[in-house]
């Protein structure tokens, strides 16, 4: 799928449930079996402030290829006025462009995905 012809807000929509199930995943393969607990957990990653962290980091040890932040770019700048009470403009912006990077590549490439999401820390 040519991921320029998708709204962005669709790909960070997909990013976004692609990115918790990724998430959980590795929280219960840590070893947290209890759904309350696993919730809190996951939220640790998930929140538009951890995402925008992770991001910055995965840029910063140049994990990202251009086309990629170029994808990141797009999920950025996508004109939307409204976001969370509890996160600043920036770093909900960055957190979509994290999302729609990851949508894009679950549709388009998911062993790179692979390759992204591993990149990740999950940890207790």
């Amino acid at each position: 799928m040519n991921a320029k012809q998708i709204n962005v807000q669709v790909l960070a929509l997909l990013g976004d449930a692609v990115f918790s199930l990724y998430i959980r995943e590795e929280l219960l393969k840590l070893g947290f079996n209890n759904p309350n607990l696993l919730q809190k957990e996951s939220t640790n990653y998930v929140s538009a402030k951890s995402q925008a962290r992770i991001l910055e980091e995965l840029i910063n040890k140049q994990v990202l290829t251009e086309s990629e932040i170029d994808t990141v770019k797009r999920g950025r700048n996508n004109k939307k006025d409204n976001h969370p009470k509890n996160t600043d403009i920036i770093t909900y912006k960055l957190s979509t462009g994290f999302e729609a990077l990851l949508g894009d590549l679950y549709l388009n490439n998911k062993e790179r995905l692979k390759e992204v999401l591993s990149n990740i820390e999950v940890k207790r």
